[in-house]
């Protein structure tokens, strides 16, 4: 009796307290209540929360080059996850989301017991719900004060909207790495793949990194990213979400992420990079917030040739210079604590992703060649044959445990390095000055410092045809004779007398003007310049678009010594190509907002002879257009422009580029350089087979920088090889070894297609029958005469004529003497 009484007096008391344990933690719900609640936003604040949207850029046939904002969304519906996602999610983050109202508190009475014992508050115990409200509308900081607004908003979710409602919010807003948000975006980040088509493993590899996404994505490390990836799916399996041979079957499939720095169709970022900093003047920090779409003037096709071009000609100079020795080197027998893992792998994770390229680590050593294990945990053999150009030594030998780089050749895999020098590469549509390929760079990701438009460097010979151009104003022909010698300058100001040569070292006597430019002869070139006058020259190549007060006022001039950038130089050799016009390079075309309005068209001048003609004849034949009486007309009857029968607004013609340089003085020019791409220091270029090409290489002292300058009369190319912090490249590594193949490898693609055309040949100039010894008029019967075109005002004397000095009458520069 005793004992009965005990038990219900005992069950009465626990009672007791229970009930007033819960009016308790009622008063205390409320008062939360009161107290946070008028703070707190409203869920209609969490549906309708402005997802932000990049910046993204494209090619102008609408390929993606790149994308700009902290957030890289896909939202996706309810009904669009998969339900072994959802499982995955669940499982790691809140495997009773379902049954609870918003929060566990049973994991609260866990979280508590947490910091009763260890002292410390903890962040265990947010459901999802709670993970929702803290992401978006709260802070991080672990407070009571946070933790209960964490709950009261947690509460009053569950209260107004579904469970499915709150799990799609989550799913398509929780940070995953990487700068993705939602696992929309993170399986495309991670995997190139769309939800729906990832694999066991892959969805348990995203559910689990919302506990540290910067820490443990596949990214930043595969072994972190395995560990958390097994966790999830074993609590799938203790969930009874998996049978135990699906388990079994997660777990053996490797991690291997294909993470790329950004999702793009063409590789343009150095391009991309000029139209972020371009739009962020005008927008600020809004640009990444807004879904600006940009569309540049890059042909896709083309810039994916440059790219290639580019890589494959530092990688050809960098294999003639040798093999430097392995990226790194992996100990093979250091092993995570299950003894599963090589620690050391997570150093392949970290090399340089570059396209065309893969990094490995030689695992052993063969007759035959080498086994190797891929970044991708993938097992390949290489040949002997595949690293015979490193021509290996006992000095430098592959090691097992070495990090190589391989790259893709046509035939399979071979040894392969990042090459140490650098290169860049331009081309423009000559008729408009749209940038059809912008490469800056071996890799963006290796340093973002765009060469084609940051790096001003000694253009050498290149800078020779805009010399040219100028004594051909001046007076001389192609068929002029100048004399090639050894000249010496003293200055008192100069450490050193200065003795200019030809790159050969060699004298070829009087030579002359076409020929001296196809062989490129230094010493013609200066005494040009001395008989234009160093003034006169400076002026006239002005008009190309370099500024008069970069070109140095002496002779050095003649060897290209002032410094300009590949864009620079493309914008001058367009004048040359599109017949004497002056463009402007532009790389933006149209900018849209996130509705799809356009906010900016690009009206770009273009170059175009027939149009200014046509435009001229219609401007006289014109009738006089009647004085208009000042009428002051309705808002909704002014004229808005011109339209046509319809009463359709009719679209402006473009504006036409300003002639800049003589139509006979370009097509002299243009005459002699397609003698240098079919016979001169360009000659390689012949295997493109076509007839419209014209060039100029370019070699500065010591091989230090090596350039070709080529187009047609459409569109311009500029290719330049050279060191970061200026070095000699190598005895031989001038522009028509170091740079032309690139330019011609990018030629062969972008001209595919491309009908061959010439500008025609303008009034007042004639062929003559010439004595090539002396570019006198050849008498009659000469055999030896050649014929050269020539201004009609400027004929060569008969060759029966007495000498005289071809430099008479002209009136040099007082002052040539100063050399430097």
């Amino acid at each position: 009796m005793n004992i009965f009484r005990f038990v219900l007096r005992s069950t009465i008391v626990v009672a007791l307290v229970g009930v007033l344990g819960i009016a308790a933690g009622y008063a205390a719900y409320q008062g939360a209540r009161w107290l946070y609640g008028p703070d707190l936003p409203s869920t209609d604040d969490i549906q309708s929360l402005e997802l932000q949207v990049p910046l993204r850029i494209y090619t102008r046939d609408a390929k993606l080059i790149g994308e700009f904002g902290a957030e890289r969304r896909a939202p996706l519906r309810f009904e669009d996850f998969p339900q072994t996602l959802i499982q995955a999610f669940l499982a790691a983050e809140d495997d009773r989301y379902f049954e609870h109202p918003g929060v566990d508190y049973q994991g609260l009475l866990r979280a508590a017991w947490s910091l009763v014992t260890s002292g410390r508050i903890s962040q265990g115990g947010s459901t999802i719900t709670m993970q929702l409200a803290r992401n978006f509308f709260l802070t991080n900081e672990q407070t009571f004060t946070r933790k209960f607004k964490e709950i009261l908003l947690a509460l009053r979710m569950e209260e107004e909207l579904s469970k499915e409602q709150i799990l799609e919010t989550y799913l398509n807003k929780i940070f995953l790495g990487n700068r993705a948000y939602g696992v929309g975006a993170a399986a495309q980040v991670y995997f190139g793949k769309s939800v729906d088509e990832l694999n066991l493993s892959e969805t348990a590899i995203l559910a689990g990194l919302p506990k540290a996404p910067s820490r443990d994505n596949p990214a930043a490390s595969t072994l972190r990213a395995k560990q958390r990836r097994n966790y999830v799916l074993r609590r799938m399996h203790e969930l009874g979400h998996l049978s135990d041979l699906q388990y079994e079957a997660a777990l053996a499939v490797p991690v291997r992420p294909a993470v790329q720095n950004v999702d793009v169709d063409v590789e343009a970022q150095y391009v991309a990079e000029m139209v972020r900093a371009e739009l962020y003047k005008e927008h600020g920090e809004s640009l990444y917030t807004e879904g600006f779409i940009v569309y540049t003037t890059l042909q896709s096709t083309r810039q994916r040739a440059a790219v290639e071009a580019l890589r494959g000609a530092l990688e050809a100079y960098d294999e003639r210079h040798g093999y430097r020795g392995p990226e790194a080197r992996i100990d093979l027998n250091q092993r995570s604590e299950d003894g599963e893992e090589i620690v050391g792998l997570d150093a392949l994770d970290g090399r340089p992703q570059i396209p065309g390229t893969r990094v490995a680590v030689i695992t052993a050593v063969g007759e035959e060649g080498f086994e190797l294990l891929t970044r991708d945990r993938v097992a390949e053999t290489l040949p002997n044959t595949a690293v015979e150009w490193a021509e290996l030594d006992e000095a430098n030998a592959l090691k097992v445990g070495d990090v190589i780089r391989l790259r893709e050749d046509g035939e399979g895999w071979r040894l392969s390095q990042i090459p140490e020098v650098q290169g860049a590469f331009v081309s423009l549509d000559a008729r408009d000055g749209s940038v059809q390929a912008l490469v800056g760079g071996y890799d963006y990701f290796l340093g973002k410092y765009n060469r084609a438009v940051q790096a001003r460097r000694q253009p050498g010979s290149g800078f020779k045809p805009f010399l040219y151009s100028s004594a051909l104003a001046y007076g001389f022909t192609p068929a002029s004779v100048i004399l090639d010698a050894p000249v010496v300058f003293d200055d008192p100001t100069l450490e050193d007398t200065w003795r200019p040569q030809n790159y050969s070292g060699k004298f070829y006597g009087p030579t002359r003007l076409r020929e001296a430019l196809v062989h490129s002869r230094n010493l013609v070139s200066i005494r040009l310049l001395q008989a234009v006058g160093i003034d006169y020259a400076r002026r006239f190549i002005s008009q190309f678009g370099f500024p008069v007060q970069r070109m140095p006022r002496d002779l050095s001039l003649a060897l290209g010594s002032p410094t300009f950038t590949p864009l620079d130089m493309a914008r001058g050799y367009a004048v040359l190509a599109n017949n004497g016009y002056m463009i402007e390079p532009y790389f933006i075309d149209e900018v849209q907002n996130a509705y799809g309005e356009v906010q900016f068209k690009a009206r770009a001048p273009i170059a175009c002879e027939e149009c200014e003609a046509q435009r001229e004849l219609a401007a006289a034949e014109a009738p006089p257009v009647p004085a208009l009486e000042t009428i002051a007309l309705p808002e909704d009857q002014a004229p808005t422009g011109e339209q046509d029968e319809q009463g359709e607004p009719v679209e402006e013609p473009p504006p036409l580029a300003p002639r800049v340089v003589d139509a006979r003085i370009v097509y002299l020019m243009n005459d002699i350089l397609s003698d240098v791409t079919s016979r001169g220091t360009g000659a390689k270029a012949r295997e493109l087979g076509r007839s419209d090409l014209h060039g100029k290489t370019g070699t500065t002292n010591d091989e230090t920088d090596a350039w070709f300058f080529g187009f047609t009369p459409t569109l311009v190319g500029v290719a330049w090889v050279g060191f970061d912090q200026p070095q000699p490249l190598g005895r031989g590594e001038v522009g028509g070894v170091a740079a032309l193949p690139m330019w011609i490898d990018y030629m062969r693609t972008a001209l595919k297609g491309v009908e061959e055309v010439r500008h025609p040949r303008p009034p007042g100039l004639v062929n003559v029958r010439i004595n090539p010894a002396n570019g006198k008029l050849a008498a009659a019967g000469s055999p030896s005469a050649i014929f050269e075109l020539v201004q009609q005002e400027h004929l060569p004397e008969p060759d029966d004529a007495p000498s005289a000095d071809p430099y008479r009458d002209r009136e040099a520069d007082a002052d040539i003497e100063d050399i430097f």
